[in-house]
């Protein structure tokens, strides 16, 4: 039940030296500079005379490197990194009347998490990202996505008191998750990434992602791009019902299992566009230019070029700056050179490529 995969074809640069198109873009989040984390930490010192304006201004210099950062790499679609963000369910539990925070929970090993209360019904005040968007559109040259949790994850990555239960939680969630999205493209957004890192990791509960992903596109136009991103879990768990949401991408990791789970997604059909992980976001290696090429493959044996969308498997902000951007510009080296061979008729796939040693 793909939306309008067509779509694509507003992000292909007038410049674009090949026929085929294979679209390049990040997940979401990128390594913050280090002196960004040291500022985050200075605007809550008491002694200190750093303020929320210095803080702006630090987190607009931040967005302005990292977008530009992306554009040196190459991407035909870029992301400011989410330098303004903190986490991905905290930042926004934050701007949504209904949540609250008690302390933090701790998840494993000596990490913690703010896990939010939703403490009475779910409401929207304000918008939650169009300054973001405006900012980032201003400062770059390429096309810029926008990465929103969605209300699956909000709503089961927080302490649900005032819901009968999660289903219902998330229902309410992706209405305000739609208001948020009619603001975005009022701004003048046109591609949308709804993240869902929990949804691969819980049985049977495709159906309540199915439905509030009905609700997120209501009466959003067919020209806006709106994609799922799926972070590594059991994917049998949602397939073929993903062929199923209402999205014309589905983004999923699956270089950081090599790609041993790519069968599941060669019958039936794949629906939507796929936007695949060719880069390992949890190693601090740099894959080369002809290992990426192989993982491209990989990708080409589901979907045909014209429904291919390359990306990192995951957001990069756990790696070292200097990896994630090498990972960034082998990836997108990589596509313009199999764009290429495609072009010249070199490349024909029929089968999963065996993974070398």
């Amino acid at each position: 039940m793909a939306r309008n995969p067509a779509n694509r074809a507003q992000f292909r640069p007038a410049d674009h030296p090949n026929d085929h198109f294979l679209m390049t873009t990040v997940v979401g989040s990128y390594p913050k500079p280090r002196w960004l984390n040291r500022v985050d930490e200075l605007v809550d010192e008491p002694d200190s005379q750093f303020d929320a304006d210095d803080l702006e201004e630090a987190h607009d210099d931040a967005s302005r490197l990292i977008t530009q950062e992306h554009e040196q790499a190459g991407l035909d679609v870029v992301v400011d990194g989410e330098m303004r963000r903190n986490e991905m369910v905290e930042y926004f539990a934050e701007r949504i009347p209904g949540y609250e925070f008690n302390g933090p929970v701790k998840v494993w090993g000596h990490n913690y998490f703010d896990k939010p209360s939703v403490a009475e019904k779910v409401s929207y005040d304000d918008t939650w990202l169009v300054d973001e968007f405006e900012f980032t559109d201003q400062v770059a040259d390429r096309p810029v996505k926008v990465p929103i949790t969605g209300p699956y994850t909000l709503a089961h990555w927080a302490f649900n008191e005032a819901y009968p239960d999660t289903e219902a939680l998330a229902y309410d969630l992706a209405d305000l998750v739609n208001e948020e999205i009619e603001a975005l493209v009022d701004a003048g957004a046109r591609y949308i990434q709804i993240d869902e890192p929990a949804l691969a990791t819980t049985p049977d509960d495709y159906a309540i992602v199915k439905e509030s992903l009905e609700r997120i596109v209501a009466d959003i136009p067919e020209e806006i791009r709106i994609g799922l991103h799926v972070c590594y879990g059991d994917y049998a768990r949602i397939y073929p019902e993903a062929n199923e949401f209402p999205v014309d991408e589905v983004d999923l990791e699956l270089c950081n299992g090599s790609y041993e789970q790519i069968e599941v997604f060669r019958d039936p059909p794949f629906e939507a566009d796929l936007a695949m992980g060719v880069v390992d976001a949890h190693s601090a290696e740099i894959e080369s230019v002809e290992e990426i090429k192989q993982n491209i493959e990989q990708a080409l044996s589901v979907v045909p070029p014209e429904k291919l969308t390359i990306s990192p498997d995951c957001g990069l902000k756990l790696l070292p700056r200097d990896i994630a951007y090498g990972k960034t510009a082998n990836l997108v080296t990589a596509t313009r050179e199999i764009e290429a061979e495609l072009d010249d008729g070199e490349i024909s796939i029929q089968a999963p490529i065996p993974q070398a040693d």
